[in-house]
């Protein structure tokens, strides 16, 4: 069984850091395309930040781009997403979600695997 775990979300005060963490099991994800996605209360879930899984090309939201770092340990089959310079609008739940084959449509769809999420709060 397919599972992805996040961790490492919780309260942080503006500009302030975080660093989430998404743990795979059940397969190797090493070649596949992974991403973070965010949901934020009364909106609907928006793509974050990619990763190809050969190549390991990236691709970010306008919103984060120099803010947030993407980024992978094959060894671990882990999954991490470096927050910093965090804004009260970063609020939201934040999910890992990984691919099943090598391509994908484009960066924000054509996920199979989903995490369960985890809270991120930025305070004013």
């Amino acid at each position: 069984q397919v599972q992805l775990v996040e961790s490492g979300g919780g309260l942080v005060q503006a500009g302030g850091s975080l660093r989430l963490s998404c743990a795979a099991s059940g397969r190797t994800f090493s070649n596949y395309p992974m991403g973070w996605f965010r949901q934020a209360p009364g909106k609907e879930r928006e793509f974050v930040a990619g990763i190809r899984g050969i190549g390991g090309s990236r691709n970010y939201v306008d919103a984060v781009k120099g803010r947030f770092t993407i980024s992978r340990d094959n060894a671990k089959n882990t999954l991490y997403l470096q927050m910093n310079s965090l804004k009260p609008e970063d609020t939201a739940v934040y999910y890992c979600a990984a691919a099943d084959s090598y391509t994908i449509p484009s960066w924000n769809t054509g996920y199979k695997y989903w995490g369960q999420g985890t809270q991120v709060t930025v305070s004013s």
